[in-house]
């Protein structure tokens, strides 16, 4: 009992001491201008990058790569270890201009992107194609450029998501290698950055700390991390508010080695999107989804993640989601009623149902050891409880995704601060979800933090289908050794 209250205590002082430790190293002092010379790309490749992202246009820019090659003039070196930065300066409350002018004065000020003005895409597209491009030519700096450069995401984990997003198409498109991305957290929960050695806010002692990050960024070796696929396939004609990561799409369909019980629509809409974390159905999207258009109607009250956190909170205690409403019968709250669930299981080809108890008003599948600011709700199982159910140790790159179940606020109150672990329902490679409404006429979805209401059919199924991306995300780790 004792080491279980520990464990509490530690994983409750955790946030904090990663911002005073995690980011302060006893002895090591990092010279300012040795890191400026490792980092920062000669000035004729960042004024060519810029120029093409903002004309959309590579080809108008060779006139930097014949200036820096003209007769007298030196050769330029690559960078040791150069290094872009995208910035969410709204995140971060009021720390997010500050960082942004402090990453600017220690790397060369065209390597730091705000999102508000350039899209990671935008970068992708034109940025690493003007690279590309001049080393076709032969230009041997911009050749290596390209092969060393690495990201910093500087925002919550949608930015990280986001741009990692944007680097994976790079693989889709042959243009490889895909540059690996180190993290700056700014945003609420963090768990993206705690995953990968980042730690879960933004260090007290920043100024000194965006050194040693951007080192860390620069030194730090690579892990690997799966992404997943959803996809959305509902009767057409029901309007869906889709958040940022979802798209509508045409070149989609359910997988086909799974019958589907009952007939189809004559028109189909299908929505389609990656995440990295989570995705969830029910009372915790339901809640998350209020509190989002809650902050967007007084932006007042967002003024970082301490009062985010705060009023999230408070805002769960509004919503049915530690007392069911007397009026409703409480059964129907289970997502039982309205959800059926098959998943392909580890080391397994086959499709199989799985039942969901009846108890259960959240499923969850999460794909990291850190959820909601640094939870673990899988938990850390014993190996013969892991034998018993067929599941395997879970990691951020094992190729299968954990689902679980939280049942009233007081159930996932205990979960999220370790007293207990979640419903365990399955561990799988491949998820499909199929929805019917009965009493409900809608559910709540939410996929990285991103909450959406989804409408669903008494007289078809909405399907959610979820499976693995082919290729891994490159992140590099930032603890220290």
């Amino acid at each position: 009992m004792d080491s279980t209250a520990s464990r509490r205590r530690a994983s409750g002082r955790s946030s904090v001491v990663e911002s005073i430790k995690g980011f302060t190293f006893a002895g090591v002092r990092i010279s300012k201008e040795d890191l400026r010379r490792r980092i920062t790309m000669p000035e004729y490749l960042r004024l060519a990058i810029r120029e093409a992202i903002k004309n959309k246009d590579v080809d108008t820019v060779r006139r930097h790569l014949d200036m820096a090659y003209a007769a007298g003039a030196e050769i330029p070196q690559p960078a040791e270890a150069p290094i872009i930065v995208f910035i969410n300066s709204k995140s971060g409350g009021r720390h997010g201009p500050q960082l942004k002018a402090r990453l600017q004065e220690l790397m060369g000020e065209e390597q730091v992107f705000d999102l508000s003005d350039v899209m990671p895409h935008e970068f992708v597209q034109y940025g690493l194609s003007c690279l590309e491009k001049f080393a076709a030519l032969g230009d041997s700096c911009a050749k290596v450029t390209r092969e060393r450069i690495r990201v910093v995401a500087a925002g919550g984990d949608g930015t990280v998501g986001w741009i990692l997003g944007c680097l994976g198409e790079l693989k889709k498109q042959g243009r490889e290698p895909v540059p690996p991305t180190g993290i700056i957290p700014l945003g609420t929960g963090n768990d993206l950055s705690r995953s990968f050695g980042w730690g879960g806010s933004f260090p007290f002692n920043w100024k000194s700390a965006t050194k040693s990050i951007l080192d860390r960024v620069a030194t730090g070796p690579i892990n690997r991390l799966d992404s997943w696929n959803l996809l959305i396939s509902m009767p057409a004609g029901e309007k869906l508010e889709t958040p940022h990561s979802l798209k509508p799409t045409e070149d989609a369909s359910l997988d086909q080695e799974l019958e589907i019980d009952g007939e189809l629509p004559k028109k189909l809409s299908n929505y389609q999107g990656v995440y990295y974390n989570y995705f969830s159905i029910g009372m915790d999207a339901q809640v998350a989804y209020g509190f989002h258009h809650l902050r967007n109607e007084k932006p007042y009250l967002a003024q970082g993640p301490i009062s985010n956190k705060l009023i999230y909170s408070g805002y769960s205690c509004t919503q049915g989601w530690f007392f069911t409403p007397c009026s409703s019968d409480p059964c129907l709250r289970g997502l039982n009623n309205i959800l059926r669930l098959y998943v392909k299981k580890v080391n397994s080809s086959k499709w199989e149902q799985i039942s969901v108890p009846s108890s259960v008003r959240s499923i969850v599948t999460l794909n990291l050891p850190s959820y909601g600011g640094g939870r673990n709700p899988w938990g850390r199982l014993k190996p013969e409880y892991l034998e018993k159910r067929g599941f395997v140790e879970a990691h951020a790159d094992d190729g299968c995704i954990e689902i679980f179940g939280l049942k009233q606020g007081w159930h996932a109150s205990m979960v999220m601060v370790e007293l207990i672990s979640a419903k365990h329902i399955a561990q799988a490679s491949a998820i499909r979800f199929e929805l019917r409404a009965g009493e409900w006429d809608e559910a709540y979805m939410q996929m990285d933090g991103e909450p959406w209401k989804q409408p669903i059919s008494k007289e078809y199924s909405t399907f959610i289908e979820i499976k693995r991306v082919p290729f891994q995300s490159l992140m590099v780790n930032g603890k220290r050794s």
